[in-house]
This record gives structure tokens, sequence and C-alpha cells, in this order.
């Protein structure tokens, strides 16, 4: 391999000799900003075509494969023989099966007290016994909520008389009396174990609850949805009325989809149903299960039918949204979901790449799952290589990568990013694998990049008019499944002002539309500028001004790994080579380690007062 391409990264080596082993040149990523123009500060072998910048980092391999090589790397490749990735179950820890020792009359007294009784504690194998809790340092008495799947037991949630709670270290985390669903039309959700106690003690017995409170991460649903949830009828969500408790309500709705959703309705005096239980009996609380609503997903609407999530905003105000983690974009943008954002910038612009590495950082910080319908970035495994990249820091081939972190990723992106490449490009088409997509795996946003690969009848209509109907579209499935939808599109041909320089385009640039603008909640063009060797990220619209405001930030792009970095016109660019995924492997294990020494009452809600064991 002798032919080598170094124009493509910029590199001059046209003063260098061809016949040495190593020279030295300039950095096309960091001469302009760097005080001493002098330093050459880029080694190149020009045997092999690698170089590394001992400044910067900037580092790669110019060297261009013959067809040969090509195809020979390409059959060692794991995507290109026809195997599909199999998902790594995590090696789960399992509690150790304990007798059924009789509770104690102090404790059966106790549940008594809040309207349990000993044949419903008996049925659902809660025991009583002493444990180490870590709030306590120490052995207590506690009482045991068993987790069984299958008959077998999976996880125990230790709770103590004054409320502190953990469940088992690397236990598998799977909603509690799971048994008691499968194969029912029915089924409740509950917030906590006495909750689905008070349930099962009114002889709903195909009740379940979430292990970890109100948390609206729902990821450990995924196992359970074929199996379990997929023939539900009808789905009672009875969780708590409190902020947090709103927050896992809906978003259990938008896993489950609204349509076979009811909500149940305690009082003003209950919190939930095991309050309701001991303040109204058993006949009330059956009640509110038959006159539980369906909820509305579409039509006219009161402010009691959003009174809630008023309150929330009432008591905590408006929220900033989630943030990529690039202080100088952060400052201008937020995202939140049921929100349509356009995209837009000039060719080499890097408006995909941006939008990668929206989804990356979205994905590591908040968990995000993306969708994408991006026929622009075929093949899938180009598209995917590009990601690796992005969540690695490192340049995708076996010289700067290993065999570990670049399965460690691959197995990432199975669960956290689809790529959506049906046989024809239709909205209805697209919008259907997604909805899909938001009930089996939880995605929090969509992709469609560009909009002109979009193969839509538009019927005789006026472009516009069709753009308009389109936009709404994807405004009212974004509302509805509760997902952030990106959608790129490009501008029309750029011209030269009068200096001779390419201004940056503006949203209403986007060919076929000013639409693009007005009915876009976000707006995001990312220009380029080639004199400066800089990326400008011109944030155009941010519909509500909690979430952002109109600026320019200034990026820098690292050709190594494709990351964006904020650059600062006086400082050096700091670089990001970190492996993401390893840098969160290690925050949370801090996390962890932290928990140990944590009231666990922060985070799970007390679900009764204080008892006598």
């Amino acid at each position: 391999m002798n032919n080598f391409d170094f124009e493509k990264y910029g590199i001059d080596v046209s003063r260098l000799n061809s016949h040495a082993t190593n020279a030295k040149t300039y950095c096309p990523q960091c001469h302009d900003q760097r005080r001493d123009k002098r330093d050459k500060s880029l080694s190149v072998n020009m045997r092999t075509g690698m170089f590394k910048c001992h400044y910067c980092g900037f580092s790669g391999c110019a060297a261009v494969p013959t067809e040969s090589e090509k195809q020979q790397w390409m059959e060692r490749q794991p995507w290109f023989r026809p195997a599909q990735i199999r998902k790594q179950k995590p090696e789960y820890k399992r509690p150790t099966p304990k007798p059924h020792a009789p509770m104690e009359e102090r404790a059966l007294a106790w549940f008594a007290s809040r309207g349990i009784s000993q044949a419903t504690l008996e049925a659902l194998k809660v025991t009583e016994g002493e444990e180490w809790m870590p709030q306590k340092n120490g052995k207590i008495n506690t009482v045991q909520f068993n987790y069984y799947r299958d008959g077998q037991l999976i996880n125990t949630k230790y709770r103590t008389g004054d409320k502190c709670f953990k469940l088992c270290s690397g236990a598998e985390l799977i909603p509690y009396n799971i048994d008691a669903i499968k194969g029912k039309k029915e089924c409740i959700i509950v917030e906590g174990e006495m909750d689905a106690l008070s349930f099962y003690e009114v002889g709903r017995h195909d009740v379940v609850s979430v292990p970890n409170g109100a948390n609206a991460n729902l990821d450990y649903l995924d196992d359970f949805i074929e199996d379990y949830f997929e023939d539900k009828e009808t789905i009672y969500i009875a969780v708590d009325t409190d902020a947090k408790g709103v927050m896992l309500r809906d978003e259990l709705i938008r896993r489950f989809g609204a349509d076979r959703c009811r909500v149940l309705d305690f009082g003003e005096d209950c919190k939930d149903a095991n309050e309701h239980l001991m303040a109204h009996g058993r006949e009330s609380l059956l009640r509110c299960i038959a006159q539980a609503p369906e909820i509305k997903v579409e039509g006219v609407f009161t402010v009691s039918d959003f009174e809630q999530s008023l309150d929330a905003i009432f008591e905590f105000g408006l929220q900033k949204g989630v943030v990529m983690g690039h202080e100088n974009v952060d400052r201008l943008i937020s995202f939140e979901t049921k929100r349509l954002c356009m995209v837009t910038g000039y060719p080499g612009s890097g408006k995909s790449e941006f939008i990668d590495e929206m989804a990356e950082r979205l994905n590591m910080r908040y968990g995000w799952r993306f969708a994408y319908f991006s026929p622009e970035n075929a093949p899938l495994a180009y598209h995917a290589s590009k990601l690796i990249e992005k969540f690695t820091g490192k340049h995708f081939d076996q010289k700067h990568l290993t065999f570990g972190e670049y399965k460690q990723v691959k197995e990432h992106l199975e669960q956290n990013f689809f790529f959506i490449a049906p046989s024809d490009y239709k909205v209805d088409t697209i919008l259907e694998k997604a909805k899909y997509l938001v009930r089996r795996k939880g995605i929090k946003a969509l992709v469609i990049d560009p909009y002109n690969r979009l193969e839509d009848e538009k019927s005789g209509m006026k472009e516009t008019d069709y753009i308009s109907q389109l936009l709404d579209r994807l405004t009212n499935f974004a509302q509805q499944h509760d997902i952030l939808i990106i959608l790129m599109a490009h501008p029309t041909k750029p011209a030269k002002n009068k200096d001779g320089k390419i201004d940056p385009p503006t949203l209403y640039d986007i060919s076929g539309s000013a639409h693009f603008f007005n009915k876009a909640d976000f707006g995001i063009v990312v220009h380029r500028d080639r004199v400066n060797n800089t990326v400008e990220i011109r944030i155009e619209k941010v519909k509500f001004r909690h979430l952002g405001e109109p600026g320019t930030a200034l990026m820098k792009y690292n050709l190594n790994n494709g990351r964006y970095t904020p650059y600062y016109p006086e400082q050096e660019p700091q670089w990001d080579n970190t492996n993401h995924l390893v840098e969160e492997e290690r925050r949370r294990a801090q996390d962890a380690a932290e928990a140990a020494h944590f009231d666990f009452d922060d985070w799970l809600r007390p679900t009764d007062e204080e008892a006598p064991f």
C-alpha cells in the first residue's frame, strides 16, 4: 500500500522528502491557532502514510488501499458476514432463597393497620428477617419484598421500619409480581409494593409495581414488553400524583400507548392506592378502577385533564431541556420531546455529523435512544462506524481501536440506536416504523436525514402546501409519541456576496418553503467557515424562551474522531479524545460506591408511615 492522499486531510507534503521515512510539517488542525508559527508539530511517516500532531493529537492514516485490499478488509469485518449482533446479557446475581418463616405479630399488626391481611402477604411471599443495610451500617430487622419471575427468585427489596430501602446488589431489575399478569387481558401498574399489596387485597391480582419508585427510566421494561404487555387490552396506571409520579405516568403512557391506558384518580385526600384503601375501603378502591377514564388522545381538553402537569410547572417552574454538554451551544439551546427541530447547511458543512454529535451526547448524558431514517448515510455499516468514532474518540480502524472497545460500542449501538431502511421512503412507512420503536424500544428521538429523500405522493399539491402539511404531520407525531423529531433539509444553491464569500444560509433558504422556519420549534444552521477553519452552529430559532435563544457557537471539527469541540478564538481548542462509554462506566461505578452510603428514601418515595419492625 504505497498510495497516499494527504490532501484529504489538508496536509501539505509537497516540500517533504518522499524517500524519507519520517518527516515533520505544519498541522492543518492547530497551526492557525499556534503562537509559534514556525513549529512543525505534525509527524508524517512517508512509508506508511501515518501522521500525528504532537500538539493537538490530530492523527490518522493517509494511505489509500487498493480495491483488492479493500475487499480483503471488508471480508474480515463482522458486519460483512450475514450474522446478527447478539445482545450479551449481563450476568446478574440472584439473592439466596430464604425459608419463609412466619412474620412476627408486630409486623403483621402493622400491615393489618394498613389494610393488608396475612393471606395477601403469604400469597405475594413477603418475608421478614435481618439484613445488612448500608444506611444503618449494620444488620437490622427488615421486611422483604421478593421479586419472582417464572417462579424463580430474581431480586429482593429490603425495607426497614424507618423507611430505608435497598435492592440486591447486582440483581436484575424486574417489575414486582410480574408472573401475575402473564396472559391476562388487563393489568394495573403501581409505584410501590404497598400499592401492589393493596390491589391484591381487594381481589385485583393482575397488578405489578415498578421496582425503583418514580423513576422515568424504564429501560428494564424492554425484556418484558413482548411476553407480558403486548397482549394487554387495558393497562391501568395507578401512580402517585406528585411531580415524579406524573413523569412516571407520562413515560408509561408513551411506552404502552395512550389508546389502551387509563389513569386512576385516588381523590384529593389520597396520594396512592394504600392511602385510599385505608381511608375509603376496598369497594371504593375498586370503583377507582371502574371509573378510570380513557386517556384523551386528541380533541377538546379542560384544565382538569392536565392539572397535574400544570401543578408541577407552578411548583417547579418551566425547566430547561436536555443539553449536549458543549457549554457554548448549551447556553443557546436545550431540547425537549414533542418538538420538531430543523437542521440545514450547505453541502460539506458537517450538518449530518452535527446531528450524530447531538444523538451521541444526548444518549450518553440522558440515555435517549435514537432512530434514524438516513439514506444519505448508507450503507448502514458506514453510518455505524461514524457513531463508533464519536463514542470512542478514536478513528475507526484496527490501528486506533481495540477489538474490546469496538465490541463494547457495537453492543451499545445495538440497544440504543435503530436504523429505519424500508423498501419505500414514504412518510407513513417511516412513521409506522418509528411508532413500533417507541413502543418496543422506547426511542426518544427520530432523525430524518434528509427531507428531499422522502417519496410521498403530493397528489397535485403545490410544494409549499405539501411541506406545510408534512411538517404538521411530523409535529403531531412528535407530540403524540413524546419524541423529538430532527429533520435535515438542504438549502438552495449558495451565492457569493460582494466580497466573494458565501454567507451562511438561513432556515428561510431551505428549498421549497418558508414553512421550514415558521413551523419548527428549533432551528439550527451548520455552516463551515473554510477561511478560518471553524464551524458555526447558528441557533436561528428556539420557540420557547425557557429552552434557549438565538445566537452562534463556534466549533472545531476533529477529523480523527468526528467530534466537535467548542472554539474560542483567544484559546486553544480542548480536544476530547476520551472513550465516552468508559467514562460513563467509571461515573456509574463512583455513583454505586456513593449509593452504599446514601439514603434511598431520596429516590424511592416513602410508601407509608414509620413501621414497628
